[in-house]
């Protein structure tokens, strides 16, 4: 796995192919969108989906705690898919073994589990979070009025890739705007939504467990 380190905003952010930054100054490991329980959400109407999707997410997070051993754990959104389900109750368990650790939530458009609930899982819930010079919030769209820089989810982003033959793919990238950044969905059951970067702006693809830069 190569890790790519991205100064920006006077900043250093680790890039993972995980699909993860660990921000070094604040010793911050950040992700979005993985939206736990929304595989059993799908099995539970009826649609043949893995049983293992929520484990095998949360066992990646789990090697990226313990390569970069971070303070705080900060989602930007959709941690959770909808309501609580059986893979709600296994994030309970896995939650045990990283108490010490502070998760922090950015409240994305399907986070909607009882306030009850999140403290039970050990989670603090923020409609936005500002760290430094840096304002997090799952869409930034919204977020813009706030006049500062703003790291974001929600989108899912992708860019297509073509090569000969007509061929092409579109990979998960992480996207470093004039105004907003976005990072790519950490979940495996998520989908991908294409951007179209300006020229100076930056964006990262992973691809054969690596981070490359594209723009």
């Amino acid at each position: 796995m190569d890790d790519l380190i991205f100064h920006h905003r006077s900043q250093h952010w680790v890039l993972s192919p995980h699909k993860a930054i660990y921000w070094q100054e604040e010793q911050a490991l950040i992700v979005s969108d993985l939206h736990l329980g929304k595989s059993a959400h799908f099995r539970k109407a009826g649609i043949a989906v893995p049983a293992n999707i929520v484990q095998e997410d949360l066992f990646c997070l789990q090697k990226l705690i313990t390569l970069y051993q971070p303070l705080r754990i900060i989602i930007v959104g959709d941690l959770f898919h909808s309501v609580a389900n059986n893979d709600i109750a296994y994030f309970r368990l896995w939650r045990q073994q990283f108490a010490h650790l502070a998760f922090e939530l950015v409240q994305g458009n399907h986070d909607i589990l009882r306030p009850a609930l999140y403290a039970e899982l050990q989670v603090q819930v923020h409609t936005h979070l500002q760290l430094r010079n840096i304002y997090f919030a799952h869409d930034a769209e919204e977020a813009l009025p706030q006049k500062k820089y703003v790291i974001s989810g929600h989108i899912h982003p992708g860019v297509v890739i073509s090569g000969m033959g007509k061929q092409s793919m579109r990979l998960p990238c992480f996207y470093f705007g004039k105004k907003y950044a976005v990072l790519p969905a950490f979940g495996k059951f998520t989908g991908l939504a294409s951007v179209a970067p300006e020229p100076q702006e930056s964006v990262f693809v992973i691809a054969d467990q690596q981070v490359l830069q594209w723009q």
